[in-house]
């Protein structure tokens, strides 16, 4: 039971918010310690970890980038694409995300995600589809499209991964049914999660269009509302 002291101090840690990758490493130690590795070993399992993640390095890498590109006018410059279109909505662009997200997510290409792309491109778009209506966005409804652009990403990627024959998710789920005895083709894995791809779009659209029309029917009519006073 003591070995999941590292839990215990995980735990903790965030409850009390002390730095995030020192509240990890310092669990991995203890729990190192308490299940009698020495301190070779846990530095040596701590190297093997990160060198078999090395790849989220590229992910650190690409923040700067897209910090340049923000303060040079990418988000001014999807606004002014969004203003533009005028069949543009929050809902429709987070519907339009999520499809475009999964058809990238099923070849396993990556967009950059909530970091990359939601937030300096999909975000100013959905926020300026709303304000060419000529009223300000709200802070709460700000937040809300944030919220609702992110869960376009995640439910997309979460369901669309799978769609890759040779993706981790697709691969680990064999791997684990192999295990007890359930030996499943990887084709017919992707074609099952095909019709399960399709009901994650519908509902989240579903949820989508509510929040926009929601919005819409806020602001598109706040200018006859100010009007008629």
């Amino acid at each position: 039971m003591i070995k999941l002291i590292g839990i215990a101090i995980i735990v903790i840690g965030f409850a009390l918010k002390f730095n995030s990758i020192a509240i990890v490493v310092v669990a991995g130690i203890v729990t190192g310690l308490v299940g009698g590795m020495s301190i070779g070993d846990i530095l040596s399992t701590l190297g093997e970890a990160f060198v078999a993640n090395r790849y989220m390095s590229i992910f650190i890498i690409t923040l700067p980038v897209i910090g340049v590109l923000e303060k040079n006018g990418l988000k001014q410059v999807a606004s002014d694409l969004a203003k533009k279109m005028s069949k543009a909505t929050p809902g429709v662009l987070a519907i339009m995300y999520t499809i475009l997200r999964g058809i990238f997510g099923a070849f396993n290409v990556s967009v950059g995600g909530v970091a990359g792309f939601v937030r300096p491109i999909i975000n100013p778009m959905a926020e300026a589809s709303v304000e060419k209506y000529g009223k300000k966005l709200e802070e709460n409804d700000g937040e809300q499209i944030k919220a609702m652009n992110s869960a376009a990403e995640n439910v997309s990627w979460f369901f669309s991964q799978v769609l890759f024959i040779a993706g981790p998710g697709l691969l680990l789920v064999q791997a684990t049914l192999a295990q007890v005895g359930y030996e499943v083709d990887p084709l017919k894995m992707v074609k099952s999660e095909i019709p399960v791809f399709a009901i994650a779009i519908i509902v989240s659209g579903i949820s989508f269009m509510m929040i926009n029309n929601k919005l819409l029917k806020k602001y598109k009519n706040s200018d006859k509302i100010e009007g008629a006073r």
